[in-house]
């Protein structure tokens, strides 16, 4: 994108050049012979006629424009070949500092050397930059560090006019100690900071950002009472994720913060309660269930997100709870980590639930208790009549449920059940279990609007490819035990046997192929 835009801005630059020299009765010719554009020809000594190329004579800040359009690894190849791209990308707005852009990815040093390297790298790029930063990204790697640098960093780039500021801190190397100078955030340097990420950090606000609409915090040492000052002068909060913040006990917040839509808090371990007095906050993601949030501010909630690999029938909370505290769901999220009790046949909707993702984690704990019937989950569908996209994902290190066999000939059915506005399912993680497989069949015959049914027997994050994923690539198979491959095979057994058949000409079904490679029977 940006390279086009460079030769975008040459082109239109070069052409009205052009015409301001033939209005002006001058060959193109002569014009290039006294400006030295590119083409000119020059003579050497050896009498030989030599082209010569340089760039095109534009005014420094139509460079500055230029470059600035380019990531920082181009800009600074730019600048390694001519003179004038060398001081145009020392004043890049858009600094973007990690392992990757400093050329260290698979360097072979030792973690604390790399860290070195890498301090030494930013040092050298930071010193001579000229100023007038917009977005500051910077990740450290290794284990070495050493404040002062930062520090002498972040008053380079921390200046009036800079809108994003992400940093993250190596794991392992106590800088969880390390504090946020806030100092650079004074006297009108933070003004206009619009989005704020610190990772493995201490930050200890003493006043507002006025402009902020972003406030990300990972592992921060923060107190409740610190951040509750920071967003009461950052009214123009938009988005509030705070993760692993172990100093909050107790998160306010007030009722200025009409700009704020979506709230995300994830194991904040010391965490009591929140009061949410926000008022139009519409997309709640909290680790387990909601008795930590004040119920009368959730009506106007759209999006929730349950998250808990440590708390259990969060699914049956969720049927039983959420209708009557949040009628007005659009997305619902749930991820438990076992389900003793089967989803309950209630008489109450949540009548504008248009996506549901439901995520079952055993936690390497031995499989689900066979007393979950997966079937039960039918009544939760029944719940949403405007559903229209449905996942459902189950890991579990082994199948304690009745497995489904080539003898059984009916499935179970519910009468009176029509999913008319359903077009997508997709389940990962599918297994012969009787109840899964009657699930499946179950939405296949009512859901009278489908379009694809995807279905995984295997639940990990590998990638579609032609049967073998490629050892070390980000789409690599998880492992998975012995056990779970034979179920994994049985599962596609199961599909082979009773879903294709149930599968109406208008849809599409995918099923996943297992990796060659990882999931052979031995």
């Amino acid at each position: 994108m940006g390279l086009m835009a460079l030769s975008r801005l040459m082109s239109m630059r070069q052409d009205r050049r052009h015409r301001k020299i033939k209005s002006r009765g001058m060959s193109i010719a002569s014009a290039a012979k006294r400006k030295g554009l590119p083409g000119r020809q020059v003579d050497n000594p050896r009498g030989r006629k030599r082209r010569r190329y340089s760039v095109p004579d534009l005014p420094k800040d139509i460079w500055h424009d230029i470059l600035s359009l380019l990531p920082l690894t181009d800009a600074a190849r730019a600048g390694c070949v001519s003179q004038t791209f060398r001081s145009s990308w020392r004043c890049h707005p858009h600094l973007t500092l990690n392992s990757e852009t400093l050329g260290l990815i698979g360097n072979a040093c030792r973690r604390e050397e790399l860290g070195r390297i890498f301090t030494n790298r930013v040092d050298h790029i930071m010193k001579r930059h000229s100023g007038g930063v917009k977005t500051f990204k910077l990740r450290y790697c290794g284990s070495f560090f050493d404040s002062s640098y930062l520090n002498r960093w972040l008053e380079i780039a921390v200046t009036p006019g800079i809108e994003e500021v992400i940093l993250s801190m190596p794991a392992g190397c106590n800088t969880v100690n390390y504090d946020f100078p806030c100092s650079v955030l004074l006297n009108g340097s933070g003004n206009s900071i619009r989005h704020l990420n610190l990772n493995r950090c201490a930050f200890h606000p003493t006043a507002g950002l006025g402009c902020l609409t972003r406030l990300q915090l990972y592992q921060v040492h923060i107190t409740g009472d610190e951040l509750g000052h920071l967003l009461s002068n950052s009214l123009a909060m938009e988005e509030l994720n705070l993760n692993r913040c172990d100093k909050i006990i107790c998160l306010k917040i007030p009722s200025l913060l009409h700009r704020l839509k979506c709230l995300t808090v994830f194991r904040c371990t010391a965490l009591e309660v929140i009061e949410n007095k926000a008022p139009n906050v519409c997309a709640v993601h909290i680790d387990g269930a909601l008795e930590k949030l004040a119920v009368g501010d959730l009506l106007q909630v759209k999006e929730l997100q349950m998250l808990h690999v440590d708390e259990s029938n969060l699914v049956h909370y969720a049927r039983s709870k959420l209708p009557f505290i949040m009628p007005n769901l659009e997305f619902l999220s749930v991820c438990s980590a076992e389900e003793m009790f089967s989803t309950p046949l209630l008489a109450v909707k949540l009548l504008y639930l248009k996506n549901l993702q439901i995520f079952l984690d055993d936690g390497q704990l031995g499989g689900f208790s066979p007393a979950y019937d997966y079937f039960s989950l039918a009544y939760f569908l029944d719940a949403c009549p405007v559903l229209e996209n449905f996942i459902l994902g189950v890991s579990q290190t082994r199948v304690k449920h009745e497995l489904i066999s080539a003898g059984d000939s009916s499935m179970r059915r519910i009468p009176g059940h029509q999913y008319c506005n359903m077009k997508n399912v997709s389940i990962m993680g599918f297994c012969s279990a009787k109840s899964m497989v009657g699930l499946t069949c179950h939405i296949l015959e009512n859901a009278t609007s489908l379009e694809c049914l995807m279905l995984d027997t295997v639940y990990d994050n590998r990638e579609d490819t032609d049967g073998c994923c490629v050892e070390g690539s980000p789409g690599e198979c998880r492992p998975i035990g012995r056990s779970m491959i034979m179920h994994a095979h049985k599962g596609l057994w199961a599909i082979e046997k009773y879903v294709v058949e149930k599968v109406p000409s208008t849809a599409k079904l995918n099923v996943k192929k297992l990796c060659s490679r990882c999931h052979k029977i031995t």
